[in-house]
């Protein structure tokens, strides 16, 4: 997977926002973001399919190249027409899915650390996403900060990495400058009282850090 720009993705919560999501995302959408990531776990099949349908709607009708993936289901992203999967850490392996959904969906994984994902199941993605990089905004601390020091390492793998947790309009900036090849936000949108104008905020904030790569490492 190429890269032209960096990447802006929204991860749903639908619960960190007290509007509708599909027009939360119809918003954030025309504010600059690029993927959406349908991420609600504890949806089954059938009301999971029906949200995903109607985020997918509302967010093409702002912007018809926007690219929507669900969490985890890649039968809801083939029933749905979406454009690809991502992975977490329960569900089916890469290869596996990659064979399910064919070569022209996108496919990514989550990762917690620098080379957790092997040479198999990096050979069947698009992109994975590295977290947390700082203390999420949207819910509680699991786990440690990673800090820029690992996302920089990670970076240097090849396949492009998206960096998730506790990323802002102040913060991401310096992760694209550490080598990623985009930024994944929940809170920074969904809880701003104005997500298409968060949106913009990070949008600006990541384009000014790629025209910059003298600043990279500093």
């Amino acid at each position: 997977m190429s890269v032209a720009r960096p990447l802006l993705c929204l991860v749903t919560d639908r619960r960190a926002s007290s509007r509708p999501l599909p027009e939360v995302v119809a918003g954030a959408v025309r504010g600059g973001v690029d993927w959406v990531q349908v991420r609600e776990k504890d949806l089954a099949g059938a009301p999971l399919l029906a949200l995903c349908e109607e985020i997918a709607a509302a967010a093409r009708r702002v912007r018809p190249g926007v690219r929507v993936l669900v969490n985890r289901r890649c039968d809801v992203a083939l029933a749905a027409g979406l454009d690809g999967v991502h992975l977490g850490f329960d569900a089916v392996p890469a290869p596996a899915a990659r064979a399910l959904l064919g070569p022209g969906r996108l496919l990514g994984a989550s990762s917690h650390a620098a080379g957790e994902l092997d040479a198999e199941a990096r050979a069947a993605l698009s992109y994975a996403q590295l977290a947390p990089i700082f203390t999420p905004l949207s819910k509680s601390a699991t786990r440690p900060a990673l800090g820029l020091a690992v996302l920089r390492d990670a970076a240097r793998s090849g396949l492009p990495l998206l960096a998730q947790g506790g990323i802002d309009a102040e913060n991401a900036a310096a992760c694209i400058r550490a080598g990623a090849a985009g930024v994944c936000v929940t809170g920074a949108i969904l809880l701003a009282p104005d997500p298409a104008a968060a949106a913009a905020s990070l949008r600006r904030a990541i384009d000014r850090a790629a025209r910059a790569p003298a600043a990279s490492g500093r």
